[in-house]
């Protein structure tokens, strides 16, 4: 089975194809020729993975999911939340995201956070949503090098070290996106 990713994060690609059997294959929007800045303009995670994923079937035909993840920090009601990527800038700067929420959490004692990622499938022309979540906390400074986006200042529950030091392997055991393809994964096995 092929199936288009929505995303040109190839971070993203290389987590969640470690985690599909050999029976599904994933292409990129690269693969596919699709080259376009897709929009990403709904106020929920659920919004914008449907969205990425209704342009791509509709626009090239491929059966297809996208994702959307946010971090939610409780001391910050929830920011930067859906607007994770953009948090500090419509650029995506990872690095000036993390600079922000660093800035915004100086001083306060309640560091809870929990990020969540929502998938969208589209195949057969039906939609299927699945979503994987992970408790953690934001620490005061960057630790690790691997990952991306939030990584080096996440800490999932139970753990004493960032998703930024941590090997793919273990990450993508307790993951939030890991979670949803798992998820995503049981289903298409079914299929």
């Amino acid at each position: 089975m092929n199936l288009v990713f929505a995303t040109n994060n190839s971070n993203k690609v290389k987590e969640i194809q470690t985690l599909l059997p050999e029976s599904i294959s994933i292409l990129s929007l690269k693969d596919i020729n699709c080259f376009d800045d897709i929009p990403e303009t709904q106020n929920t995670l659920e919004g914008n993975s449907e969205q990425k994923a209704d342009f791509v079937k509709n626009n090239f035909g491929n059966d297809c999911f996208a994702d959307d993840t946010g971090l939610f920090i409780e001391s910050l009601n929830g920011e930067p939340g859906v607007y994770s990527a953009r948090y500090a800038g419509k650029d995506g700067n990872a690095q000036a995201n993390i600079n922000k929420v660093l800035t915004k959490l100086d001083g306060l004692k309640n560091r809870n956070a929990h990020f969540k990622t929502v998938i969208c499938l589209i195949i057969n022309n039906k939609k299927y949503f699945f979503e994987g979540r992970v408790d953690g906390k934001i620490i005061s400074k960057e630790k690790g090098v691997d990952g991306f986006g939030y990584d080096p200042i996440f800490v999932p529950n139970d753990y004493d070290i960032t998703f930024a030091e941590m090997p793919l392997s273990e990450k993508n055991k307790i993951s939030h996106r890991a979670k949803a393809v798992k998820k995503l994964i049981e289903f298409l096995t079914q299929v």
